[in-house]
């Protein structure tokens, strides 16, 4: 089992920055690849971003490419998201997940979901 925690959800203006992160406790945390997921009011369950591993490849939806930078340290047990240049369509509950299945965008393909973070962003 992998218990997942997300924290630095938020309210913020377009344009500003939110830093998501996710702590992990279980078993190995650099055994999964993790990824991001968000969800907002009436709508599916969306990918965002995902990272390997040991952190060497990152991926992204496009709509936050050049915008969205997925982290994580081993070392920490800990994922991050760091949301920068924010607009409204971002609103929605995030939700960190981890799989040991191969890198995959489809949320069904993850085993390990955190409870998940609100993030609101106000025009």
């Amino acid at each position: 089992q992998v218990q997942l925690v997300e924290s630095g959800g938020g309210l913020v203006q377009a344009g500003g920055s939110l830093r998501l992160s996710c702590a992990a406790s279980g078993r190995t945390f650099s055994n999964y690849a993790m990824g991001w997921f968000r969800q907002a009011p009436g709508k599916e369950r969306e990918f965002v971003a995902l990272i390997t591993r040991s952190g060497g490849s990152t991926h992204y939806t496009d709509s936050v490419k050049g915008r969205f930078t997925i982290s994580r340290d081993n070392a920490k047990n800990t994922l991050y998201l760091q949301m920068n240049s924010l607009k409204p369509e971002d609103t929605a509950v995030y939700y960190c997940a981890a799989t040991d299945n191969n890198l995959s965008y489809v949320p069904s393909r993850y085993t390990y979901w955190g409870q998940g973070t609100q993030v609101t962003v106000s025009s």
